[in-house]
């Protein structure tokens, strides 16, 4: 109560409305990779476009191409990508994650591909510099690897593991994790290799999600004259500047017909992007086509994505890309790695609960310090409650009425005993029913008998 001096009419205003809780932003993802520029390496950087990403990080590597030629006309009639095909795919990446859609996001150069770094060093740069430079940014809540699958497998899943660690630890973000393109796959048979499953281990399972096979896109390979070199024929030997204008022509139109070939994560980072923005991070980023997609690389079957969805001995389920007749090349999954929890087993259950406890998380920091009194906790209440019947509105939640769909809890002799309020921990305890996408739709039918 203010004590007034002067006499006269003075004017008090009363705050009755509880703060609002301001909702994060829940798909910025954060790239950690090489790039052809690194003056940047190490520094978490935020973009959001790609003619930002090329003017700060640079261009694609350039890709060794063979064509091949007919020896009886010495024309080209193949292009092919000459093996090893280039380790670093951060360019590509980008390329197809604002194709599908995604907006700002970080980029984690952890050095530079013009050198060509040996595998070792790949190996140690991505391991030990990328997640420690990441972990002291608030904003990003996807992590992506694109150059992951070229690691050793050994330092593969090391990354994830600590990936999905740090998930644990800060409770704000989510791993998109790729799978090899061949050694996930058994020789003749129809399940995922073990060896991804086996080697993640059982750890913070419900913070990742895996998905499989690659994807051929619509674009193209960098090159230069000398990288692109002819085989058979007259032109055996020569490289695309010491052929005539009219084959060289011939030899570009194959090479931009090859597409790159790319692990899938950077694609359903924007994804994710778009189903946020359009629908909210309650619906599952699945049965969403992806753009700049030809084809996945391998045609997974009913048959196979039993094994893929469903592991019955450790979970580790593995999200598939499918193409369908008339609807294009489709993300067909959503499952954590927790693919048996029945809690976490969805992606857009966990990613709603990280969405929701950042929010209140950053919300609620502005009582610190306050009394712990009946006061303080009737505006976390309020402050807390008009936040989840906003999503309850939105559709986040499941239930007919607001009680029925969650419940905030806060008091002493209901979350708190005095104890608690001598030591000065203010407790709130709150339940949500989140939505749970329909995975299986089943139609049941039966005869039924002529009654006239």
């Amino acid at each position: 109560m203010a004590i007034y001096l002067t006499p006269g009419t003075h004017v008090e205003e009363i705050s009755t409305l509880p703060a609002s809780v301001a909702p994060v932003s829940t798909a910025i993802p954060a790239f950690i990779g090489y790039t052809e520029i690194a003056t940047l390496a190490g520094t978490p950087t935020r973009i959001t476009s790609f003619v930002e990403y090329v003017q700060l990080f640079g261009d694609a590597p350039v890709q060794a191409i063979t064509i091949n030629c007919d020896t009886t006309t010495d024309l080209p009639v193949s292009a092919v990508v000459t093996n090893p095909q280039s380790p670093f795919r951060m360019y590509h990446a980008l390329q197809l994650y604002f194709a599908n859609g995604g907006g700002p996001c970080y980029i984690l150069s952890t050095g530079d591909y013009t050198s060509t770094p040996q595998k070792s060093d790949m190996d140690n740069s991505i391991t030990s510099k990328g997640l420690r430079f990441l972990v002291k940014e608030d904003e990003p809540t996807l992590i992506v690897f694109p150059d992951a699958v070229a690691l050793t497998d050994s330092n593969k899943y090391v990354l994830y593991s600590e990936a999905l660690a740090q998930c644990e630890l800060l409770k704000d973000r989510f791993v998109i994790m790729d799978l090899n393109r061949d050694s996930d796959i058994l020789p003749n048979t129809s399940t995922p290799h073990g060896t991804f499953r086996t080697t993640i281990g059982t750890q913070n399972l419900k913070y990742g999600a895996a998905y499989f096979p690659w994807i051929q896109t619509i674009l193209t390979y960098n090159y230069t004259n000398a990288s692109v070199v002819f085989s058979g024929g007259a032109l055996n030997g020569l490289n695309l500047g010491a052929v005539s204008n009219a084959v060289a022509n011939q030899a570009i139109a194959l090479i931009n017909n090859l597409g790159v070939l790319i692990p899938p994560s950077a694609a359903v980072a924007g994804i994710y992007a778009t189903v946020d923005r359009t629908r909210g991070v309650w619906k599952a980023p699945a049965n969403i086509s992806l753009n700049a997609v030809v084809k996945p690389d391998k045609k997974i079957t009913d048959e196979i994505q039993e094994n893929m969805n469903v592991d019955v001995t450790g979970g580790k389920s593995i999200n598939a890309i499918r193409s369908f007749t008339g609807k294009g090349t489709l993300v067909w999954g959503s499952r954590t790695l927790a693919g048996n929890d029945a809690e976490w087993k969805y992606i857009p259950v966990r990613r709603l609960f990280n969405f929701v406890e950042e929010s209140i998380k950053k919300a609620t920091e502005n009582v610190v310090f306050e009394s712990n009194d009946s006061n303080t906790w009737v505006k976390v209440r309020g402050t807390v409650e008009n936040f989840l019947t906003t999503l309850w509105r939105q559709g986040a939640l499941a239930g007919a009425k607001p009680e029925d769909a969650f419940f905030v809890k806060v008091g002493l002799g209901e979350t708190m005993i005095p104890q608690d309020i001598l030591e000065g921990n203010l407790i709130i305890e709150i339940g949500m029913a989140a939505v749970r996408p329909a995975e299986f739709i089943i139609l049941r039918f039966s005869h039924k008998l002529q009654e006239s």
